[in-house]
């Protein structure tokens, strides 16, 4: 799944609200709207919402729950995990605190009903630092990853110019180096054509 970013503003721009109601459903776009949200898309219920999800990304989720099929904490859950949307469900207040257990720790910020405009703001502020932390770590992890595969890689390409081309391990190093810096290429991209030469 590709990486998500998020304009300055108070709102992702891409907004799937999933409510039964369909007057709660045009309120909240109405609050999306006049902060920013570029596209918002609403579902009636939490099949619809999850064909929708699998349609495309989004960059946040808002459940209002209870919904027609299920209470959707289940669906809440399922766009927290498995595509790492901001997720906001809102729930009664005699409800928010049980529902909480189940899902804050996915990631799911509970909002309980009834919310107002500035505590609706207020909680969409705090999703909105909390998913950008979460995506800034998946992006330095995957930037590790990347690290980890090019030095393996490299030390594979190593061992083929040891053993074909009789270098030492210090030769190799250099002759990697100098052929990324002649060739104006990662040590990467010469490890894997050293690796298509020799090591097939």
């Amino acid at each position: 799944m590709s990486e998500r970013t998020y304009p300055a503003d108070v709102n992702p721009s891409h907004v799937l609200v999933v409510s039964g109601s369909a007057s709660v459903a045009g309120a909240l776009s109405g609050l999306l709207q006049s902060e920013g949200a570029v596209s918002i898309t609403t579902a009636a219920n939490g099949n619809q919402a999850r064909g929708l999800l699998a349609q495309r990304e989004f960059a946040l989720v808002i459940v209002n729950a209870p919904l027609e099929d299920e209470f959707g904490h289940e669906l809440a859950l399922l766009a927290a995990n498995r595509f790492l949307s901001g997720v906001m469900l809102l729930v009664k207040t005699d409800a928010a605190g049980e529902i909480a257990q189940r899902v804050e720790r996915s990631g799911v910020m509970v909002v309980p009903k009834p919310v107002n405009r500035a505590s609706f703001f207020q909680a969409l502020k705090l999703l909105q630092a909390s998913v950008s932390r979460v995506h800034t770590l998946q992006s330095e992890n995957r930037r590790l990853q990347r690290k980890i595969e090019e030095i393996r890689m490299v030390d594979r390409a190593k061992c083929a110019l040891i053993q074909y081309l009789r270098m030492t391990e210090p030769q190799a190093h250099r002759y990697i180096e100098k052929q990324a810096m002649d060739l104006r290429v990662t040590k990467m991209e010469v490890a894997q054509g050293i690796l298509q030469t020799y090591d097939t």
